[in-house]
């Protein structure tokens, strides 16, 4: 015959023991999904402040990081709750589609061209990016493009297409796509001698420079802004509007702000905080 205290006990334990795997599975589900850009990774940005908000508000962030491109195309198939990216354009058009809630500026820096010290193509010290591209395409001079769809590759089409030059038609010749993200072409790109268009972040970042240097840099149009937009619920379920609304209060708000403003490597701040 069962013992009724020891039958008591027994459901006691039981029922702790299921309440505790319940409060530990509500706690794992306390997570984002972020589609991003592999700049926001390779710079080590979001390494260094995501753990801040994750302390703050219990909150954990999985960061998906790929081309702009496809980070977009992730979120309108409902595969994250928050989009930041740099693609302004691209962006407004995700949010004007319905895919998206809201954009809102969160930081930005710009874009710069790097090249071998020998420089075949003669453009250091331009300020002019769309004269600098030309003078690579008269020269023939190796020219390494991500060729992703990602921000910095729809950046530097724009580029290309208001300079006249019709890059696909060179493709495999002087003009080489890597389809890659943004170190890796960086990668490719010193192996070769190219010239590469590339975030200002990644290059401080990226630790092998070989003989290249930044050649071209301040001009308006290698701006580079980045955004932030929570997922529309409205179209995939599954969204976690709450928690990803928070976390583009947190990176839009003072503290977020401050983060992205005090992160630097060797001294050199590689985002600048902007948000309204």
């Amino acid at each position: 015959m069962i013992n009724p205290r020891k039958l008591l006990a027994f459901a006691t334990v039981l029922t702790v023991h299921l309440a505790f795997g319940s409060a530990t599975s509500m706690a794992q589900d306390r997570f984002i999904i972020v589609q991003s850009t592999t700049s926001t990774e390779n710079s080590g940005l979001l390494d260094t402040i995501l753990p801040a908000f994750t302390d703050k508000s219990g909150i954990e962030v999985r960061v998906v990081a790929v081309g702009t491109g496809q980070a977009i195309k992730n979120a309108e198939n409902g595969d994250g709750d928050v989009l930041l990216v740099h693609a302004k354009l691209a962006e407004e058009e995700f949010v004007a589609d319905g895919w998206g809630v809201k954009r809102f500026d969160v930081m930005y820096n710009d874009f710069v061209v790097v090249g071998p010290e020998d420089d075949p193509a003669g453009i250091a010290g331009s300020r002019d990016a769309v004269a600098a591209l030309r003078k690579i395409a008269e020269s023939e001079a190796p020219f390494a493009s991500r060729g992703d769809d990602s921000g910095t590759n729809k950046a530097e089409l724009g580029l290309w297409k208001e300079a006249g030059i019709d890059v696909r038609s060179a493709s495999g010749g002087w003009y080489r796509e890597t389809g890659s993200g943004m170190g890796a072409t960086l990668n490719t790109g010193t192996g070769m001698g190219a010239y590469v268009l590339t975030d200002r972040a990644t290059w401080i970042s990226f630790g092998n420079k070989e003989n290249h240097r930044v050649l071209v840099e301040g001009d308006p149009k290698l701006f580079n802004q980045y955004g932030v937009i929570l997922v529309n619920p409205d179209k995939h379920s599954n969204v976690k509007a709450e928690e990803g609304q928070a976390f583009i209060d947190w990176l839009t708000g003072s503290e977020g702000q401050a983060a992205i403003a005090d992160f630097t490597i060797d001294g050199k701040q590689l985002f600048f905080p902007n948000a309204q």
